[in-house]
């Protein structure tokens, strides 16, 4: 989206984009009265803050100044109809003016505007000749806009008739190659499963083995080996399975009529569907020239998606570490990694026939995109997408290719099914990464820059942080070490006490974590907890946890352990905690557990039954971040007896609006009989504030 920008700021024009011109722009009237002149800019303003304009700023204000000199004309007029007007709307589309809310805005603009410009005032029946020239300009925009939508369906129709019809053809031509040097070849070829047994075989490897081909079909490889030898190709192409070795080159006696069996040379290789898992396996026995053509083929099938015939993965890290390499100092590579939003949606509701032609589309227009760029576009995983681009000193910025690309994927679909699906997507980008870089650790930070931008909600896309990389590289590393840690002792539980605001008698234990970390000393219980739930160790460690708090609690005090979402939701928690309550002994009445309010109001999981069946058997429940919104709808439909202030509104409680929400908050949970409780008090001050808002709990560092 470009708004006008202060003079000399421009974004780069676009090849196809329409250019001011004698002829299809008029030059601005110099004797224009202020008004006119204002009025040009207020409309210029505002339309161009809906779409993406690729105008300068004085392009863009020059463009809008002709178009209203159009309007003032079909104004002055006089004509029924007026094709100034007419056209006018029809210059707009032609300007890409085409966002959801340009029309409106131009209707709205233009027609307070041109009541009241002074050139105008002698214009009979004034309010009427304003809407009769507006809806002409809407008429001309309505039927510009249809023939835009069309064109530009018909273009891409086109264009993926001509992709479907190449890869048909690519894949005819292949599987004849494939076919021609399969029978032809004077190397002996065996296509196996991956257990060895013969799906097929060529002439060439049936007459080494003095033997008719359909004879060949069913055996298993290692059995047409000498017996001595079977165990060591069996074990050759073990390793090129799991990944230990990436070729298997052997030589290997085969099993013949001959007293002295031939002597082979066996190279072998796996075939792998796209999500890696091996179909075949190909063994090329014995070498001539036509097995390196045979080899190139099966080289680039593994390089390549078989869907959207766009490089993978492999493919993508070996070009980048030559782009890398080769890349000019003065502009280096920029790295796009997308994921589309919402596609899970689309395919567990439209099919996978479905999503599959949808995937080719979005390959065909990321194609489209980068045309005009020395790049390259490839499938990365099942719905992720990279792009390279070698920049060069005309090469469009990160915005602007950011903008073509969510422009280009928001023009709707239709696919077979007559569902017209548009897609947007997340990007992360790396922009000019250090030439020494290595591919996959720049693909790491491509994917963890993309994740960020998810995370942020609000954007589209998030540019690499090299300072964000390596903190989050140190989070990443100290949480994915932390099922170790907990094995080796170093996370323990640790307890603190609850207290009674008025007359500071204990109201309870929390049981915390802490881990005692070697290198970077002791990490608090919020940080263990993210770590935990990122990691997916939190439903068995919160587990241990409760059980531990539990085991300590001397059955006075209520002994209180916090959830998260994932354990609130988890399924067994209620079973879970029963058990622990008849192994430990400690009384139902005595636990209380903390449930975040968003899993409640949202009700994840089983989150709302989970509690209700602890209160049926007695365990108190105790709502966490109270004051995040729809909180006093919890207390009616929820068995709660505590809640807990939301930490943001503890932050901010000195600001009078926070203050005037948490005195109305606690007056409310008072009247329904609640508990509240402030965290975070460290000070006489911050207990005193607490109780004389009616807060009747506190925690924090001031009690110890």
């Amino acid at each position: 989206m470009t708004a006008p920008l202060p003079d000399g700021d421009e974004f780069p024009v676009s090849p196809d984009a329409p250019k001011p011109t004698s002829s299809s722009a008029a030059p601005k009237r110099k004797n224009a009265a202020p008004t006119r002149a204002t009025l040009a800019r207020k409309w210029a303003y505002l339309v161009t803050g809906t779409a993406y304009l690729p105008y300068t700023h004085a392009q863009i204000e020059e463009h809008f100044a002709a178009l209203l000199d159009e309007v003032f004309d079909a104004v002055l007029s006089g004509d029924a109809e007026p094709a100034q007007a007419t056209e006018a709307g029809a210059r707009l589309v032609a300007l890409r003016c085409v966002g959801p809310d340009s029309l409106r805005r131009t209707m709205d603009v233009l027609g307070k505007g041109l009541l009241h410009e002074p050139e105008l005032r002698g214009v009979k029946s004034l309010p009427e000749r304003v809407l009769q020239v507006l809806g002409a300009l809407a008429s001309g925009y309505g039927e510009a806009l249809r023939e835009s939508i069309q064109t530009q369906q018909e273009d891409l129709s086109r264009t993926l008739v001509t992709l479907e019809r190449e890869t048909r053809r690519e894949l005819v031509l292949t599987q004849a190659r494939f076919e021609q040097l399969f029978t032809g070849s004077a190397t002996g070829v065996a296509v196996t499963r991956v257990d060895g047994r013969v799906q097929r075989v060529n002439p060439a490897f049936a007459e080494m083995l003095n033997r008719p081909v359909a004879d060949l079909n069913g055996l298993n490889l290692y059995d047409l080996v000498h017996p001595d030898d079977a165990d060591g190709l069996r074990e050759g192409y073990r390793k090129l399975l799991e990944g230990e070795s990436q070729r298997l080159e052997l030589s290997r006696r085969l099993v013949t009529e001959d007293e002295e069996p031939p002597w082979a040379a066996f190279t072998g290789a796996v075939i792998r569907d796209p999500a890696g898992e091996a179909q075949q396996l190909i063994t090329l026995v014995d070498g001539d020239t036509d097995v390196s053509l045979l080899q190139r083929q099966l080289s680039r099938q593994a390089l390549h998606d078989p869907l959207t015939g766009l490089p993978n993965r492999q493919c993508f890290g070996t070009r980048l570490e030559k782009a890398l390499r080769h890349a000019d100092p003065s502009f280096g590579v920029t790295v796009y990694h997308l994921d589309l939003d919402g596609f899970s949606l689309i395919a567990g509701g439209l099919g996978q026939k479905q999503s599959d032609d949808l995937l080719k589309n979005v390959a065909a227009k990321l194609r489209a995109v980068v045309g005009g760029e020395d790049a390259l576009v490839a499938r990365i995983g099942g719905d992720e997408f990279g792009i390279l681009i070698q920049n060069t000193a005309t090469s469009p910025d990160v915005a602007t290719v950011i903008g073509m690309i969510n422009q280009e994927l928001s023009e709707p679909v239709y696919l077979e099914s007559g569902s017209g699906v548009a897609v947007s997507a997340c990007v992360g980008v790396v922009h000019r990464p250090p030439r020494d870089i290595a591919p996959n650790e720049l693909l790491r930070v491509s994917d963890m820059t993309l994740r960020r931008a998810q995370a942020n909600g609000y954007r589209q896309w998030a540019l690499s942080d090299s300072v964000l990389d390596s903190r989050e590289r140190h989070e990443f590393g100290l949480a994915v070490s932390m099922a170790g840690a907990w094995e080796t002792g170093e996370i323990e539980v640790g307890f603190r006490p609850l207290t009674w605001l008025a007359d500071s008698r204990p109201a309870g234990i929390e049981a915390r974590l802490a881990w005692n970390h070697p290198r970077h000393g002791r990490i608090g219980h919020d940080t263990c907890v993210r770590f935990a739930d990122e990691t997916g160790l939190i439903v068995p460690l919160g587990e241990w946890l409760i059980r531990t708090a539990c085991e300590e609690s001397d059955d006075r005090l209520p002994m209180v352990v916090g959830l998260t979402p994932h354990q609130a939701a988890d399924p067994d928690l209620v079973g879970s905690v029963r058990t622990i309550l008849a192994a430990t002994g400690l009384g139902p009445s005595r636990l209380r557990l903390g449930f975040p309010t968003e899993a409640v109001l949202s009700d994840v999981g089983e989150t709302v039954d989970n509690l209700h069946l602890l209160a049926e058997i007695g365990v108190d429940a105790e709502l966490q971040g109270f004051g995040a919104g729809g909180d006093v709808v919890c207390l009616v439909d929820v068995p709660v007896r505590t809640v807990r202030i939301a930490p943001r509104l503890v932050e901010r409680r000195t600001e009078p609006l926070a203050e005037r929400t948490l005195r109305n908050l606690i007056d409310t949970a008072s009247m329904a009989g609640v508990t509240v409780i402030a965290d975070g008090i460290d000070s006489t001050g911050d207990a005193g504030w607490w109780q004389s808002v009616g807060a009747h709990i506190g925690a924090g560092r001031y009690f110890g």
